[in-house]
């Protein structure tokens, strides 16, 4: 079965940076399309950023474009999200998924139904 597992956050000033990572074992990601999502206290998950499984487009909600960047490494089988200029409402806990249904990488209210395989989260908290 397939399993992601989620790496990289941490507690950061506002302003910094960080970088997560999202790891596959026992299958290839190359197929699939990659989203990576977070969900903050009382809130709903929602999507960040996705990156297609084709043509590695890339696809960001507005409230993080211009400052997040997903990449993907088909050698080391691995997903990143690079995070810069991060604010305190960024806090969340980040989630990587595969799209399995839906609009290709459409990052949108409900998105999330379209994905599956989430790993166990990475905890990214901004603060002074």
């Amino acid at each position: 079965q397939l399993q992601l597992v989620e790496s990289g956050g941490g507690l950061v000033h506002p302003g910094g940076s960080l970088k997560l990572s999202c790891a596959a074992s026992g299958y290839n990601l190359g197929p699939y399309s990659i989203g990576w999502f977070r969900q903050a206290p009382g809130k709903e998950r929602v999507g960040v950023s996705c990156i297609r499984a084709s043509d590695s487009n890339t696809f960001y909600a507005d409230s993080v474009k211009g400052r997040f960047t997903i990449s993907r490494d088909n050698a080391k089988n691995t997903v990143s999200l690079h995070m810069n200029s991060l604010k305190p409402e960024d806090t969340a806990i980040y989630f990587c998924a595969i799209q399995r249904t839906g609009l290709t990488c459409a990052l949108g209210p409900g998105s999330r139904f379209f994905f599956d395989s989430w790993g166990q989260g990475t905890q990214v908290t901004v603060s002074s």
